[in-house]
């Protein structure tokens, strides 16, 4: 349902997992911006259906009902003009949602992590057959962005590196996609990290954490009270420098979550990274 002030001139915005944390400041967000409009919102949980989700987040009537089909949400959505589809739901279903998303014209701005490197390589294939926009983004806050900018630089210098990554406790994935990520761009500046001076014997599975191609170890932590935080640690002889972030409200992410509907419109392609787009 079209809220009442759509302009040809806006975006407009169907947002996936509406009623989770992220999907209800993306809400607000896009609901603020002058040059958006929502026109969908779209969560399979049943206890909210059709209700109006500006009043249920508490920002005031906005007209647009829960839906929980987001296929049928996307055609009407499609229908009306440009449109992208912000997705922040689970990692078992962001292929799917996102490869709709594309089917059916619409361009996706994806925060849900967890996807494969071969399922961002066939969605990337994908959107590029259909000369269709898309961004996966991991992590949404311009200061990740400097933080990994300042660590591909460390790289240079630094041969030994780990991440410690810290979420709430109600996120599916681990290690995070911006552990992933920052690896990767480490990766870029230097092929191998931490070279072996013993033999390293785990008397617990796991207690070294997660290792990349590289030899970056990657260590996830889950508990409540936290929210996004991410730790780079790289050491010398003498010397430790330590690269942190720390998220303290969800709203830090939104800046990027609009920057990235802005920037989707024009692009035919897939593109991966918040840095890519600023």
């Amino acid at each position: 349902m079209m809220n009442q002030t759509t302009s040809a001139a806006k975006i407009l915005v169907v947002v996936n997992g509406a009623c989770g944390k992220m999907g209800r400041e993306v809400v607000k967000a896009v609901s603020q911006a002058e040059d958006m409009t929502l026109v969908g919102a779209v969560d399979k949980n049943p206890t909210v259906q059709g209700e109006d989700i500006g009043e249920m987040i508490g920002c005031g009537p906005l007209e647009i009902p829960v839906m929980a089909d987001l296929e049928a949400t996307l055609v009407m959505a499609q229908s009306e003009g440009l449109a992208v589809m912000v997705d922040f739901t689970h990692p078992d279903t962001v292929y799917e949602t996102t490869r709709a998303a594309i089917a059916y014209g619409v361009r996706p701005v994806v925060g849900t992590t967890g996807l494969s490197a071969e399922k961002i390589r066939d969605l990337a294939e994908f959107a590029d057959k259909a000369s269709t926009g898309c961004l996966i983004i991991p992590n949404f806050s311009i200061g990740i962005v400097l933080m990994q900018q300042a660590a591909q630089q460390a790289a240079q210098y630094f041969s030994h590196a780990e991440i410690i990554e810290l979420h709430h406790n109600q996120k599916a994935d681990a290690p995070s996609g911006t552990a992933i990520q920052t690896a990767q761009m480490l990766a870029q500046t230097r092929s191998a990290f931490n070279p072996a001076n013993v033999e390293e014997t785990e008397t617990l599975p796991g207690a070294r954490g997660g290792i990349t191609a590289e030899g970056i170890r990657i260590h996830s932590v889950r508990l409540p009270g936290l929210i996004a935080h991410q730790e780079i640690i790289f050491g010398d002889a003498g010397q430790i420098y330590t690269l942190r972030h720390d998220t303290s409200d969800r709203a830090s992410f939104m800046p990027g979550v609009l920057l990235s509907i802005r920037r989707v419109m024009p692009l035919k392609s897939l593109i991966y990274g918040l840095d890519k787009v600023l």
